[in-house]
């Protein structure tokens, strides 16, 4: 029986920060309080560890990445990438459906379970992928298993884009979990793709992709799908807001328990802005845009009033030759599991918002919204998903500490101020102090629905 105790740790959990403990039984919480663990709780622990000047937060539920497996794995694959998110704090994922092929069958969508479970360190759960015509597949499979559904209805890695409206409308009628979507305008993208290249021919520069692909392509499609969500009452998920513009669509207000319609907010969007292509180029090309500095800074504003409920990544690797392409022929997104807290709490430094609203955000909502069962929060009975942050522990992103399979990040050469100490998934410890230190395997992420 493996037993460890967590002490003088500051605690985030639940909207609250306190100086406490947290014993850990095989793969649950058993214990967790303020102050020092009580002496009968002290005899249980074959290993304690001293977490003074350490932040113990709920390891990150991230529910939106892009593996690339099957299919793409030169680009990632589960094994890899999932190292790199526990390595980072992020003990859950949700796999978006856009591999090849695309899981857009309950037997395709079990392949991925069943790799996952041979190779993920971390957690794991797959979205169902929508299609033009598998609306009867989407609506038969067992959601207490599966995450829920994904709709392209903007175009990106894997051509499955959705631009059926009977395929998109019996979806929204009849879906009993939630709905994620990517909301682009793919017609008026191509349409500005055509003006920029009258001007450009295949020398458009990259700081023409927020052009391209700009506010109203965004707000087009957001716009349509939130009023197809309040026809129908479905439970609408819109995934990596990019716009000033797309946030009055969404109330304010940070009970998502309340809420039939939510957003999210990815961490590139809430970083870079669109001054930041002439020195990145492509290494910050995502779909949607990075955009402007006033975007931005909208964004940052929604997530502390609520009309952005989930912040997430967007993972999404390609090669190092393939973001050396020309704008044109480079495809876009980019990895950022490994580095997502590390730059979350740098906003927290600079005030853009608290511990709590990271932790509410970036844990708890996503636990709440899909239903997670036992996992999101730091309780007893709870899975011990948890990760450590040293705090005032400087973390220079290097060629060298990199785990992403493509090799490089946004982040490279930047100097967190905080650093990722411990990762514990399912109560084993599998990474400390810069490196993986166990590999075992992840659990199906199951829901109560």
């Amino acid at each position: 029986m493996a037993t460890t105790l967590i002490q003088n740790a500051l605690v985030v959990n639940e909207n609250s920060q306190f100086k406490g403990y947290i014993l850990i039984k095989d793969e649950w919480i058993e214990e967790i309080g303020e102050g020092i663990a009580p002496a009968h709780i002290q005899t249980l622990a074959n290993d304690k560890i001293d977490a003074q000047g350490m932040l113990l937060l709920p390891g990150l539920i991230d529910d939106q990445v892009h593996f690339r497996e099957p299919g793409l794995t030169h680009k990632g694959d589960l094994f890899t990438e999932s190292r790199a998110a526990v390595a980072g704090g992020i003990t859950s994922f949700m796999e978006m459906p856009n591999t090849v092929p695309g899981a857009v069958t309950g037997a395709l969508l079990e392949e991925k379970y069943q790799r996952a479970s041979e190779v993920s360190l971390a957690n794991y759960s797959f979205f169902m992928g929508t299609t033009n015509d598998n609306a009867e597949e989407i609506l038969k499979q067992d959601y207490t298993r599966i995450c829920g559904i994904k709709i392209f209805l903007g175009s990106s890695t894997g051509n499955m884009l959705v631009d059926d409206c009977d395929a998109i409308t019996t979806v929204f009628k009849y879906a009993k979990v939630p709905v994620l979507t990517h909301c682009e305008d793919d017609n008026l993208i191509a349409l500005n793709l055509q003006k920029a290249k009258a001007i450009y021919g295949d020398q458009i520069p990259c700081n023409m992709h927020p052009v391209i692909r700009d506010e109203e392509a965004c707000y087009r499609s957001s716009s349509a799908t939130v009023e197809l969500a309040h026809k129908y009452g479905t439970q609408l998920h819109v995934l990596h807001i990019s716009t000033e513009r797309e946030l009055s669509l969404f109330e304010k207000g940070n009970d998502i328990g309340l809420k039939k319609i939510t957003a999210e907010a990815c961490v590139h969007h809430c970083w870079f802005t669109d001054a930041d292509y002439e020195s990145k180029q492509n290494f910050i090309k995502w779909n949607p845009a990075v955009k402007k500095q006033s975007d931005r800074d909208e964004i940052r504003k929604a997530i502390m009033d609520g009309r952005i409920d989930i912040l997430a990544t967007d993972h999404a690797p390609h090669t190092l030759e393939e973001k050396m392409k020309p704008y044109h022929q480079a495809p876009s997104g980019g990895p950022l599991v490994q580095h997502a807290l590390l730059a979350w709490l740098e906003l927290v430094d600079q005030g853009v918002l608290s511990l709590e609203t990271l932790v509410k955000k970036a844990v708890h909502n996503p636990a709440i919204l899909f239903k997670v069962n036992k996992r999101g929060f730091l309780r007893k009975g709870y899975y011990a998903d948890l990760v450590l942050v040293k705090l005032n522990q400087a973390y220079e992103v290097t060629k060298q500490n990199i785990l992403y399979k493509c090799g490089w990040s946004p982040f490279e050469a930047y100097r967190f101020k905080h650093s990722i100490n411990q990762t514990w998934v399912n109560g084993k410890c599998v990474y400390a102090n810069g490196r993986i230190i166990d590999e075992s395997r992840g659990m199906r992420l199951t829901f109560d629905r």
